[in-house]
């Protein structure tokens, strides 16, 4: 074998450019888009005639290497089985008797040489590879019979992964299927002894559907549904029934208005039994969300307040209630309107596509004036588990009002309607999903370990070789 500079042993970008008008319409025209990245397979096969192109081509022949020189495309390249033109941003390498086509598309697609590329590229919005740099990069050049048996074994082997991808695409799909019917035999229960069943069959086949963080993603949204259906956790027949919960949340709202902390709302109308998403234990009331929750907005201007928090729904994470990061209003540059919040108020992403980002204010401070800062009458810690639930969120989606950025407005939140527990259970339920979340937590970083774990192994595998 020799190490051997690229221009050596073929002639980079070989071949003439060719203005627009000179090209017929039946003539292959090639544009990055049309290789599969990392696979290097053709996608699609366009006529020039298919394409409003005017900008000039480059020529290629069957057999040359076309090589796609630009950021993100590194790992596009191709082998021509007939003439054609591409874009310019394809680079058509015309190899010399010393190298075959398929043994040079497999060089410029190894690792150590995508590494050596992207430690070179240049240009801030486009970068590309230069030309002088690709000629002068070094390659490891084996006999051509060598070369060929090289190949030979790469597509053998490449089949065989192929194989492996779809097998591990069809168990993947099959312990989705799996998990997705026995989670919904679990929230659709008729009797106890079928959720039961539901049970028995998860905590059986436990290790096989929780190996992918997709099964315990729907697991977490399981556990919200169960926790809102009243399946979670059992009813005590001594806690005090929602009926005089709701008492005494209404004396609560009355006082709230006479000392001027909330506005005085009209009476909202009482849930009908068809509009109950689904059949509630004893002791729980369907209730309208403004029933039990309060808007309390609060225009400001982010001048006025330099060095207060500042939470807007990008720094919330979807669908778990957690705080992704903090920032002040300094480090976000904004100036408003935003909303004033503060400790212990749940806010609301009102926007698409934000819709179930929601979170427990851990301070006082600002917030995105797309973000409505609500003041509950239960548990919050339950509101929030609400908020979050797949009931809830279709309420939501049902309810946009708009077509280019939908919001959602205060109307339509306040008629939503929402489960309430007597306010006893509201612990039990959070301190369950509680356990259960951290349960996830642990699932999720179990995966992990085990992906970087098999990565580990197959590096040092590889490496060994």
């Amino acid at each position: 074998w020799e190490w051997v500079r690229l221009g050596e042993f073929s002639d980079y970008n070989g071949r003439q450019n060719i203005n627009p008008s000179d090209i017929a319409n039946d003539v292959w025209l090639l544009d990055l888009e049309d290789i599969e990245k990392e696979t290097s397979r053709l996608l699609y096969r366009a006529n020039y005639s298919e394409r409003e192109s005017k900008s000039t081509k480059s020529t290629f022949k069957a057999g040359d290497v076309l090589y796609g020189k630009l950021r993100p495309y590194l790992n596009k390249v191709l082998v021509a089985d007939e003439d054609g033109v591409c874009t310019t941003e394809i680079v058509p390498i015309v190899p010399t008797s010393a190298v075959t086509s398929s043994f040079l598309l497999w060089q410029l697609k190894r690792p150590s040489f995508l590494a050596h590329v992207n430690a070179l590229m240049y240009g801030v919005k486009m970068p590309r590879l230069g030309t002088e740099d690709a000629v002068r990069s070094v390659h490891p050049l084996p006999p051509r019979p060598e070369q060929h048996r090289i190949v030979a074994k790469i597509d053998q082997l490449m089949a065989r992964c192929d194989a492996l991808e779809k097998l591990r695409a069809a168990q993947h799909e099959k312990r989705m299927t799996v998990h997705a019917a026995a989670i919904q035999q679990l929230l659709n229960i008729a009797a106890a002894d079928e959720h039961l069943r539901a049970q028995a069959f998860l905590t059986e086949h436990f290790s096989e559907l929780y190996t992918v963080k997709e099964n315990v993603t729907e697991l977490r949204k399981a556990i919200l549904q169960l926790a809102v259906m009243g399946k979670l956790v059992p009813q005590d027949p001594n806690d005090p029934p929602a009926s005089e919960l709701l008492k005494d949340i209404e004396a609560e709202k009355k006082r709230l208005v006479k000392e001027g902390k909330i506005k005085a709302l009209k009476p909202l109308a009482e849930i009908k039994p068809e509009e109950a998403p689904y059949e509630l234990p004893e002791g729980w009331e369907w209730v309208r969300f403004f029933t039990v929750n309060t808007v309390q907005s609060e225009l400001v201007s982010a001048k006025d307040f330099p060095f207060e928090n500042q939470i807007a729904p990008d720094s919330i994470d979807k669908g778990n209630g957690r705080l992704l990061f903090h920032r002040t209003v300094a480090d976000c540059g904004a100036i408003g309107p935003n909303n004033r919040f503060y400790e212990g108020q749940i806010l609301y992403s009102k926007i698409r596509p934000s819709l179930n980002k929601a979170v427990i204010a851990p301070y006082d401070g600002l917030c995105s004036a797309d973000m409505y800062p609500i003041k509950t009458h239960v548990d919050v810690n339950f509101m929030l588990e609400v908020i979050l639930s797949e009931v809830f969120l279709a309420q939501v989606l049902h309810a946009e009002n708009r077509i280019k950025m939908p919001k959602l407005n205060l109307e339509s939140l306040g008629q939503f309607a929402v489960p309430l527990p007597p306010l006893p259970e509201q612990h039990r339920i959070v301190a369950k999903i509680d356990q259960l979340m951290t349960l996830c937590d642990t699932l999720d970083q179990q995966i992990a370990a085990a992906t970087n774990k098999q990565t580990e192994l197959l590096n040092a595998v590889m490496a060994e070789v």
